[in-house]
């Protein structure tokens, strides 16, 4: 098993970044890899760090600006090979559809969610560990 997933995040808001880092900790669970968060804070620092490799899992801010979170993950679910599941901070349900078009793999609401936010991060993770795991 990894020692480490690296976990992408992207806000231009400082504080945002924070929160979800506090959140997520160390380890989500006992059967995953401690995290090793990447925090960035423009769409061009997160697209070099895509470019770069070895993520396994994106966070992104739905309400980032100049560049949200929801448009990012639609151009890197349809620039990347293989792209890492991409869980979206979403202030509003009603931007739930332009999750879907973004094709995000999982929503969570914002200001993050003590309980959703890990539980839904440690779900994308298996998936994508155990998918490399067996290719």
């Amino acid at each position: 098993m990894k020692t480490t997933a690296r976990v992408l995040l992207y806000s231009d808001d400082r504080t945002t970044r924070e929160q979800v880092r506090l959140t997520l900790g160390r380890k989500l669970a006992a059967d995953l890899p401690e995290l090793d968060v990447l925090e960035v804070a423009t769409q061009p620092v997160a697209l070099q760090a895509m470019d770069a490799g070895g993520i396994d899992l994106v966070i992104l801010d739905g309400e980032a600006t100049p560049s949200g979170g929801i448009g990012l993950c639609y151009q890197l679910k349809n620039e990347i090979e293989d792209c890492p599941p991409v869980l979206l901070l979403v202030a509003r349900v009603a931007d739930a559809w332009l999750a879907t078009w973004s094709k995000a793999d999982a929503i969570t609401p914002y200001p993050v969610d003590p309980v959703r936010l890990p539980a839904a991060a440690a779900d994308l993770l298996r998936a994508r560990l155990a998918a490399k795991a067996t290719a």
